[in-house]
């Protein structure tokens, strides 16, 4: 059992929760690590933070036995470990919650918690127990589920308790949380952050790596920034502020939460008229006009995908209308939509917007083999490729050692990059993109951002999905948020403010569907 400051011995100093002390990790052509130390003391809620490629997942993967350093040593309570895999590290008191939640949809809260480590009675599970627990749990740290409830019927937000719940009940005293409003609403974040500051307060451990600057000033003690793999800065939270921070992470000074000027709208260039998808898409009406950024807002699995699938042509639609530049595409096929003009930048970058076998050249020349890149007999001018490949490298600043190396060695934010480097090239009428700033460094976001602006001051249509408030309220021109598959609500550029967005995302206002289908509010 972890020593508690009142277990001390008069005058002792209490050891740190988790001490990693000059950790190195080298692969191939790159540094991840170069002698990183970082503190965590007992009761404390750290962030951890960097831009791409700084070096914060290597760190958390030597800390919780998914690499083993090339150098330096991990304690936990003073104590120094070597873990050989994540069960060494949950043995030790370590708990992570990832991005991608690991749960059983069929199975109930409680058959969830206990899973792997169920209460037993003559040798057979104890259902009971195990419903005891989760309700002894979900009271003492302010989780709020219902034991049992299938957790497929579950909202993120609940869902993300359950993962919590998970790793309380096999004794984590430190749990690592990375990206963990990445899905939630800003009430679910506002939720997860009272719940963070509970489990602290009762001495537990929080390591939270994350991009979003609102959520470290919000609910972090102390801060470390990587940059290129060391310690760039070690921060107070109490005495810093987002600039600083961003400072940090980039070396430079970077403008936050820039607000855009709106744009010159001109003809209609997307036009969706009562468009259902199966279920997850019920009697859509939007438009996006030349000149404009459409955003979408809501709160992830309310529709905003499968939408954006329809709309590019990759699912089927089975009712409604869908044109682009006047040209009916409604059951056209992905390759119909991309001639009638579309660009699209797909949510899933790694199964539906690469291919990570190939190169990066390769990828940076798919969809442009028919116009600029134009083939000979079926066959790619290498140099054409090659060239190609190095402009939109530099454009958009995508970290390649090589662009002849596959698009599977780039991390995500540059994969990110490079997808959205392609999709603009095109200068198709209509941008369709979904997150474009996720899992991308701050410096890279305000490239993005500046570039997508540009996009639409082209005279091009956009529409854009995001489950970044700052950045839906920061680009759009009108925003539409979507609720269990229907558009319920629309805000001109002048309306947005995050607690209207985050009400109408959480189903608390509908509106006239003509007020949101004709977006003539100027």
């Amino acid at each position: 059992m972890t020593p508690q400051p009142s277990d001390l011995p008069a005058g002792a100093v209490e050891a740190p929760a988790v001490e990693l002390r000059g950790i190195t990790k080298q692969f191939p052509g790159t540094l991840a690590n170069d002698a990183v130390d970082l503190t965590v003391r007992h009761g404390e809620i750290h962030a951890l933070m960097g831009e791409n490629g700084a070096g914060k997942s290597t760190l958390m993967s030597v800390l919780y036995g998914m690499e083993r350093p090339d150098a330096g040593s991990v304690r936990i309570d003073g104590r120094e470990v070597s873990f050989g895999d994540p069960g060494d590290a949950m043995a030790a008191g370590l708990g992570m919650v990832h991005q991608s939640f690991k749960l059983f949809e069929s199975l109930t809260v409680a058959e969830n918690v206990v899973y792997a480590a169920e209460p037993r009675r003559f040798g057979f599970v104890d259902r009971a127990a195990a419903r005891g627990r989760v309700r002894e749990l979900a009271e003492t740290h302010g989780l709020t589920v219902d034991p049992d409830a299938r957790v497929g019927d579950l909202p993120v937000g609940l869902r993300q308790r359950v993962e919590i719940l998970k790793l309380l009940h096999r004794g984590a005293r430190t749990l690592i949380l990375d990206e963990p409003t990445a899905v939630l609403t800003p009430a679910e974040a506002d939720a997860l952050f009272a719940v963070l500051k509970s489990l602290a307060a009762q001495g537990r451990t929080v390591i939270l790596v994350t991009h979003k600057l609102r959520e470290v000033l919000a609910v972090s003690d102390n801060v470390t920034v990587l940059r290129d793999g060391r310690v760039a800065a070690r921060l107070r939270t109490a005495a810093t502020s987002a600039d600083e921070i961003a400072a940090a992470m980039t070396g430079r000074a970077v403008e936050l939460d820039r607000v855009h000027a709106p744009g010159t709208y001109g003809e209609v260039v997307l036009g969706v008229t009562a468009l259902s998808a199966g279920d997850a898409v019920r009697e859509v009406d939007l438009t996006v006009r030349a000149g404009e950024i459409v955003g979408v807002a809501g709160v992830a699995g309310n529709g905003q995908s499968e939408l954006v699938e329809a709309l590019a042509g990759l699912r089927p639609v089975t009712a409604g209308r869908v044109t682009l530049s006047g040209r009916d595409v409604t059951h056209a096929s992905a390759a119909g939509h991309r001639a009638a003009g579309l660009a699209y930048v797909p949510e899933d970058r790694h199964a539906v917007g690469a291919a990570p076998a190939a190169s990066v050249a390769d990828n940076l020349a798919m969809g442009h083999h028919r116009t600029a890149l134009s083939s000979r007999r079926g066959l790619l001018p290498p140099a054409a490729v090659r060239a190609h490949a190095r402009r939109l490298v530099e454009r958009f600043g995508i970290k390649a050692a090589a662009p002849e190396l596959p698009a599977a060695t780039l991390s995500g934010g540059n994969l990110q990059k490079l997808l959205i480097g392609r999709e603009l090239a095109h200068e198709a009428p209509l941008l369709l993109v979904e997150q474009p700033t996720r899992g991308v460094d701050i410096g890279a976001i305000q490239n993005i951002h500046d570039q997508i602006v540009a996009y639409r001051d082209a005279g091009h249509a956009v529409l854009l999905v995001s489950a970044e408030l700052s950045e839906i309220r920061g680009l759009s021109d009108r925003v539409l948020v979507m609720y269990e598959g229907r558009v319920t609500a629309a805000y001109p550029k002048d309306e947005l403010d995050e607690r209207t967005l985050g009400l109408a995302m959480a189903g608390g206002t509908t509106q006239r569907r003509d007020a949101v289908q004709d977006g003539d509010e100027d």
